[in-house]
């Protein structure tokens, strides 16, 4: 499954069956996460009417008529909007068995870099929603789909208000999901190779 995986950028837009996509979902939710918090949500569109809400936000007119993946993007029957909840970990930390840690606290986190998140070494709340996405992408591929991540890059005010997102959830990225389209030009980004074990993998010390 693993070397199968690779992100799918033209969709058929044939929908995804409602039981596949129930194990998609429930796939996300195996994901580890720091004091078992689980502070993450998903807004799933499915769709020409739900995915444009995420366009709408997330591309601008001019991106959508210059870009050669428009089209293929555009087909993507689904959408798995993923939000992080920093407060959940705040709340969490504070509780008995966490307290110790000195991450527990109250307030702030809807906005980057703000409130008692500045005491987190690294921001667990993106963390597990990206192990999240990550697992809806394998399972994806377990079961004969294409998938793609979409990470934050613009609108995310726009599109958690469209949404009806809380204002203490921060939006992570979207992975699309679907039947692999015919047109699926490769990313240049491909000419770059993936490192190997030996470029990366540091034996007892640097």
């Amino acid at each position: 499954m693993l070397r199968r995986r690779k992100m799918v950028r033209s969709f058929s837009g044939r929908p995804v069956p409602p039981p596949t996509l129930d194990r998609l979902l429930d796939s996300a939710l195996r994901g580890p996460s720091a004091g078992n918090t689980g502070g993450w949500d998903a807004v799933v569109l499915q769709g020409p009417e739900e995915t444009g809400v995420l366009w709408e936000a997330t591309t601008t007119p001019q991106w959508r008529a210059g870009s050669r993946r428009w089209p293929g993007l555009r087909k993507a029957p689904v959408a798995v909007v993923l939000f992080a909840h920093p407060d959940a970990y705040t709340a969490r930390y504070a509780e008995p068995d966490k307290r110790s840690s000195g991450l527990g606290g109250q307030g702030g986190l809807g906005a980057p870099g703000g409130g008692q998140g500045d005491l987190w070494p690294v921001p667990y709340w993106f963390v597990d929603t990206g192990f999240a996405a990550l697992l809806v992408l394998l399972a994806a591929v377990d079961a004969d789909l294409g998938a793609c991540f979409l990470g934050n890059f613009r609108g995310e005010a726009a599109l958690a208000t469209a949404l009806g997102v809380p204002g203490d959830r921060r939006y992570l990225g979207t992975v699309l999901v679907g039947e692999p389209g015919s047109d699926d030009p490769p990313s240049a980004s491909l000419a770059r190779g993936r490192r190997q074990a030996e470029d990366v993998v540091h034996w007892g010390h640097w």
